[in-house]
């Protein structure tokens, strides 16, 4: 549908409302691209503001895995400052790519499974979305996981029993699991309420955490001078930036292809614009920061590494109201990034693979059945598995499929999308693009090798790496222009041989 000029277009919104809404649905309803929860978000259904994005990036960054990423690259060789450069700089660049897929969400009001249509077409896009999916439903168990261990400490100091109870931490991994398929069934608006009150509480998690370290550590100076003596690793910052960097930009690479399933919510652009701006530097380089100095300090009055917070607590007090709290506080951490960043795009892609039979529900019981079968206890591994496997490898698959998506709407449409022909068969938008599948394919191919490598070598990163390793070692930073740049001239070259036929 080509449409008219609508009074939302001032906010960056190109949705029709009232009667042309409905023609619209009514259009396509029997489609089996649709479902309800793939429907198109009109403005006066949307109640996020910048604010309310803000509170969001803020609430999912401060979570275990942001508060070990900066001190699993200080066990790696980092220097702290070598740390915290390398994580902000690579979350300003995995900022851009986040902005620009979140445009298309805003203007349409589509989620991300729908928007990946007009790159990878009608069908391929199932492929390209359970990608992202899968990396998503294996987040979810390892951030359930860690709440499960909180939940395990709970239970410890009220029950005297339970620590030696066999099997006691998959206990409260199945609890903890089970409450949040209760709590994320509830939609987008259970999460939205979520945010409102989780961002506040986990912040000043965060300041009495810091609280801490400092009183305990007598200021800033001597805690930051003992984390030199953790730069153990053995590798020079030379040798670790590249990987590093990749490893956090595929932090978030994840969310910069779904984040569409979020800002199809927000009230204009410059909701998203502000939220995103602001909310994600300030969360992760806060939470960044503070898991350096608190681990710093623990290691100054304990002796010792403590990596976790939930293993840090029980050693800053013997208290079990504190201590309660404080887990309650990480349970809530653990559940806020669950929701906003690991359920809402796997259940959308899966209800997205049978939209009449799956519906957003479903998917999030299928999203947390898939993160139990991929075995979260084993996925968190060391932070050299983490950093270097985990979070680089998928990086590099999900940066060149994000490389796709913003290559073909922002240079190859020029931001015009035909959003009838997203819910329709055989119609404007192939079932399949074989080009973005090449491209994807050609930018993740010779990364492979270097993967596997990379996967079996402990540390992570060979003595003395080969060409293979050298091109893993750039993930996310090689598969994104490789993949970008063959997709726009072979998208080009298409039309060029269509022009001359």
């Amino acid at each position: 549908m080509n449409g008219q000029a609508l009074p939302e277009a001032a906010a960056g919104i190109n949705v029709p409302s009232g009667a042309d809404y409905d023609e619209l649905i009514g259009r396509v309803a029997d489609s089996p691209l649709y479902n309800e929860d793939l429907r198109p978000i009109r403005r006066e259904e949307r109640s996020w503001h910048g604010r309310n994005i803000l509170a969001l990036w803020v609430s999912i960054s401060i979570v275990l895995t942001t508060y070990t990423l900066a001190s699993g690259l200080i066990e790696e060789g980092m220097t702290w400052q070598e740390a915290i450069f390398t994580i902000g700089l690579g979350n300003v660049i995995v900022l851009i790519p986040m902005v620009l897929n979140a445009y298309a969400g805003v203007k349409y009001g589509i989620p991300f499974p729908v928007f990946v249509r007009s790159s990878f077409g009608t069908s391929g896009a199932k492929v390209a979305a359970m990608a992202r999916g899968l990396v998503a439903c294996g987040w979810f168990g390892i951030q359930t996981w860690l709440g499960a261990l909180a939940l395990s400490q709970i239970l410890g100091r009220l029950l005297p029993a339970w620590s030696s109870l066999h099997g006691h931490n998959f206990i409260a991994f199945g609890v903890f699991w089970g409450f949040e398929m209760l709590i994320m069934a509830g939609g987008i608006e259970a999460i939205r309420a979520l945010q409102r009150w989780a961002a506040p509480l986990l912040t000043l998690v965060l300041l009495a955490l810091f609280g801490w370290a400092v009183h305990a550590g007598g200021g800033l100076s001597a805690p930051l001078a003992a984390s030199e003596q953790l730069a153990h690793g053995g590798h020079s910052f030379a040798e670790l930036f590249w990987p590093s960097l990749a490893a956090n930009i595929g932090y978030w690479a994840t969310l910069s292809l779904n984040i569409p399933d979020f800002t199809r919510y927000a009230t204009s652009q410059k909701a998203q614009l502000f939220g995103q701006g602001v909310g994600l530097p300030i969360g992760m380089m806060a939470t960044s920061f503070v898991g350096i100095f608190v681990t710093a300090t623990a290691f100054m009055v304990f002796h010792k590494v403590i990596w976790n917070p939930i293993d840090l607590v029980p050693y800053i007090t013997s208290s079990n109201a504190v201590l309660i709290i404080a887990m309650l506080a990480v349970m809530v951490a653990q559940l806020s990034i669950n929701m906003a960043a690991n359920v809402v795009s796997p259940a959308n892609d899966i209800s997205n693979l049978a939209p009449h039979l799956i519906s957003f529900r479903g998917g999030v019981v299928i999203t947390g059945l898939i993160g139990i079968l991929m075995q979260p206890w084993y996925l968190i591994g060391n932070a050299a598995a983490y950093v270097f496997t985990w979070l680089s490898g998928y990086g590099s698959l999900l940066g060149a499929v994000g490389a796709v998506m913003i290559i073909d709407y922002w240079l190859l449409r020029g931001r015009r999308l035909e959003l009838e022909a997203l819910y329709v068969e055989d119609g404007l938008y192939p079932k399949w693009k074989i080009n973005a599948f090449i491209a994807v394919l050609v930018a993740v191919g010779p990364m492979l090798p270097g993967f596997l490598i990379a996967a079996t070598t402990p540390g992570g990163i060979p003595a003395h790496p080969s060409l293979l390793i050298a091109i893993y070692s750039f993930g996310w930073i090689w598969s994104f222009p490789v993949a970008g740049g063959l997709y726009y001239v072979l998208e080009r070259m298409a039309a060029r041989r269509l022009a001359v036929a």
